[in-house]
């Protein structure tokens, strides 16, 4: 057994820390604990999360730890060169942000965080990977416990707030993550890494106990566009399934009737629920939704009050707000591009989206293929959400989910043969030769 160094000891232990915080320690309850993240005031080291500083701590002993961070920086990179392109987008924007002086610590969480855990996750052995994955795992099911608490007593463990604005009146739950649509994304996404890599849990039966539970909870957190991928991807994989069990395609006998087992225990679950009322909360989300839609279409209506040169450039933040009131959009404008422009102007939007797909599509490289499945859930709670547009670190609990439970599987290696190892046939003619 190699023995670990003590820097890399260091390493794993902020890396696990990080892991933690990033799924437990939501903005909502720094600002329950009188931390200036979102709010205004404080000083700067309120405005950046903990998981940045834990992540970077490990960056820079990661850096440090064979005596030369330059060419160790430039290895790293080097092997994941459109992260390059991903970083030169990122300081394009960082000039703007300071030239026109403006919070530059909103993309320093949003937007740089998720490339730091990256670039340290990649480097760290399996066997200092396995206690994040724990650690992950966790605390998803921490929060889903927690989803169900607050859900059925109706009492919240930190008070919901965008900003400095308290929602009240809300029922959904938000558990650790902070808020009702941010928790529904990150449990969706833990739910279809589960459906489509059935090695993060080999025992079927935990599996899919872990599954049930965690899509239950889909209710609790109430979000629409998460459950409906969700749905989706269920509906797809009965259907692929049931196609190739048409075509022919071999299943054992005991396979198919715990499946007809669990569609039967699943469907008397879903009629005791239904009558129960469990789910009349999350049903009337679907046909009223509270202005909702409302706020959306008033969203996409939004940048018709700008004029060319605030599109382009983006327009003054004081303007931004007023024209937020006035259109009602108190909680945020919910599209990630629209709110891109309304913040960086059209320019820094398109380098902005250039670089995100660089970014991840190096990080697909290195996933299992069920990452692009996230990732297109990614795309769909952006294009419905606030989601990371604003300062948060939504993209960063996604990164997490895909590095640790998606890696790609290396190609089986090839027998290797000695270096005096001849062909089996001239083997057989030298043993004749000989004999005769």
């Amino acid at each position: 057994m190699v023995r670990s160094s003590p820097i890399d000891i260091a390493i794993a232990a902020l890396m696990l820390g990080a892991v933690i915080v990033t799924f437990t320690v939501s903005p909502a309850m720094l600002t329950n604990w009188h931390i200036h993240y979102l709010t205004a005031g404080g000083i700067f080291l309120e405005k950046v999360h903990p998981a940045t500083y834990l992540t970077f701590a490990a960056l820079t002993l990661l850096l440090i730890r064979h005596g030369n961070p330059v060419g160790e920086l430039s290895r790293m990179l080097s092997e994941a060169k459109l992260f390059l392109l991903y970083l030169f987008c990122w300081l394009f924007l960082l000039v703007q942000v300071v030239v026109l002086n403006r919070p530059f610590t909103v993309i320093i969480d949003t937007f740089l965080l998720p490339v730091a855990l990256c670039l340290v996750i990649w480097q760290l052995t399996p066997f200092q990977r396995r206690p994040l994955i724990w650690a992950l795992h966790a605390t998803m099911l921490l929060n889903v416990a927690l989803g169900y608490f607050e859900y059925v007593t109706g009492h919240r463990l930190f008070p919901l707030t965008l900003g400095s604005v308290l929602v009240v009146g809300e029922w959904r739950s938000a558990a650790l993550l902070g808020h009702p649509l941010t928790a529904s994304g990150i449990v969706a996404g833990y739910i279809i890494a589960l459906l489509l890599r059935p090695q993060i849990c080999p025992r079927p039966a935990l599996r899919l106990l872990i599954i049930t539970l965690c899509l239950g909870s889909m209710m609790a957190f109430g979000g629409r566009t998460a459950l409906v991928c969700v749905l989706v991807v269920i509906g797809t994989i009965f259907l692929l399934t049931g196609l190739n069990l048409l075509k022919g395609s071999r299943t054992p006998l005991l396979n198919v009737i715990l499946a007809m087992c669990v569609l039967f225990a699943l469907g008397m679950g879903i009629f005791l629920a239904l009558n129960l009322g469990i789910f009349d909360k999350m049903l009337l989300r679907f046909s009223s939704d509270k202005g909702s839609t409302l706020a959306r279409y008033a969203t996409f209506s939004f940048l018709s009050h700008l004029d060319w040169y605030e599109l382009i450039l983006g327009p003054n933040p004081v303007r931004v707000n007023a024209l937020q009131t006035q259109l009602g959009l108190n909680y945020g404008i919910e599209n990630f591009w629209i709110s891109c422009v309304a913040q960086f102007g059209l320019v820094h939007t398109i380098l902005l989206t250039i670089g995100l797909a660089g970014f991840l599509i190096e990080m697909l490289r290195r996933a299992h293929r069920a990452a692009w499945v996230i990732t297109i859930l990614m795309f769909t709670i952006a294009l419905s959400s606030v989601s990371f547009s604003s300062k948060s670190i939504q993209l960063a609990q996604f990164v997490i989910l895909i590095t640790l439970l998606l890696p790609r599987t290396p190609a089986r290696q090839p027998l290797q043969h000695s270096p005096n190892a001849r062909p089996r046939g001239l083997q057989q003619q030298s043993l004749a030769r000989n004999i005769a």
